[in-house]
């Protein structure tokens, strides 16, 4: 059986809560098998070969009816996880500054203005790149203060997507046997 890596987006920001405790029942509740979560920002690991597209469109109903968020979900196979990571343009910078090196991960194709937009509000040496369906960003200066990052979680620029830092990526590869 394969696993799945799901992400929520804007968990526990804003008033958004689901406990992790429950997301994992919720996610047991579906047949959906071993929940797993990773910290307590929208991180859900499971055993599962449903597609991941009708399974983004289950998980979102059930966190719906369950919790009465409507949150988007996106969700990955352990392969497209390591490829995700095989793509990140920035190596050196993601090992040396795991937190200030962010995956977002998107629901569909990054629009072909986006990149340019976003870039228009990068200071110093911050750095944005597109690889198949994610935006990766480096904020060398941290994320706190950056109107990039700022920008970029704005879905009317971006599109759906959800960040996670190199941290956080390479512990959800280790949980789905994806290590980098």
């Amino acid at each position: 059986m394969g696993h799945r890596v799901i992400l929520f987006r804007g968990m526990n920001t804003g008033g958004v809560r689901a406990p992790v405790t429950e997301q994992r029942a919720m996610a047991a509740r579906m047949g959906l098998r071993n929940p797993r979560t990773l910290l307590a920002s929208g991180n859900l690991v499971v055993e599962s070969d449903r597609d991941p597209i009708a399974l983004e469109g289950e998980v979102e109903a059930a966190m719906q009816a369950t919790f009465g968020l409507r949150i988007a979900a996106m969700v990955r196979t352990t392969a497209q996880w390591a490829g995700l990571i095989a793509a990140c343009p920035f190596p050196a910078e993601a090992v040396a500054h795991p937190s200030r090196t962010l995956l977002m991960v998107m629901k569909e194709a990054v629009k072909d203005d986006v990149p340019d937009a976003l870039r228009a509000f990068a200071v110093g040496d911050e750095r944005l790149e597109v690889t198949p369906g994610a935006l990766w960003f480096f904020h060398p200066d941290g994320v706190g203060q950056s109107k990039l990052a700022e920008k970029a979680a704005q879905v009317r620029l971006t599109g759906m997507g959800t960040a996670r830092n190199w941290n956080t990526v390479t512990r959800l590869a280790e949980m789905v046997g994806a290590v980098p």
